[in-house]
């Protein structure tokens, strides 16, 4: 397991658990990402405030509008939102995550001004036989000129390789929420 305090790691939820978030490390980001039900905006109150509370940043996917009326810490913008008017959204203290599998994308996400962006999947996922890998990793973190984070394909195969990587960080769901307790 990588104890790198200058890593920035999220952690991707669909569900609130206290617990569960309590017992994480530190140095990981909430990511709430719940794209089979309306969010909630109680719930996400509620979660934002749990998040303050032990202070952990706390961002909302797919919906700046939303991450900015509750005053959140930044949004996550996936891949396959390509509007470009995600910027007019975000307020000045406001961080905007994005993900991208090319650099196609990569250039769509900096018209859209996100901060930081996923390179994804960094290695091999059972959803596809595509994958970046190391190399292709950092070429495209090095065309970036930003900050990017891996993302994809992360276990405990493959954890040692992110200290190879070009990256501000790393986000999961299954590695951190199996292995990244305190």
């Amino acid at each position: 397991m990588i104890h790198n305090k200058n890593l920035n790691n999220f952690y991707f939820i669909d569900d609130f658990n206290k617990d569960h978030i309590r017992s994480l490390n530190k140095n990981i980001n909430i990511i709430y990402r719940n794209y089979s039900q309306k969010y909630n905006q109680e719930k996400i109150l509620e979660i934002k405030k749990f998040c303050r509370y032990i202070k952990k940043k706390f961002f909302l996917a797919n919906d700046i509008g939303l991450a900015n009326k509750l005053n959140l810490d930044g949004a996550y913008i996936p891949a396959f939102n390509n509007c470009l008017s995600v910027y007019k959204l975000k307020n000045k203290n406001m961080l905007l995550l994005g993900s991208a599998h090319n650099l196609k994308e990569i250039n769509q996400k900096k018209k859209q001004g996100i901060d930081i962006i996923f390179l994804a999947p960094t290695f091999k996922v059972s959803k596809s036989n595509n994958f970046l890998d190391v190399v292709k990793f950092n070429i495209l973190a090095n065309l970036l000129n930003g900050k990017a984070i891996a993302l994809g394909g992360i276990d405990k195969n493959n954890i040692k390789k992110i200290k190879m990587l070009n990256c501000y960080g790393f986000a999961s769901i299954s590695y951190i929420k199996e292995n990244y307790k305190i």
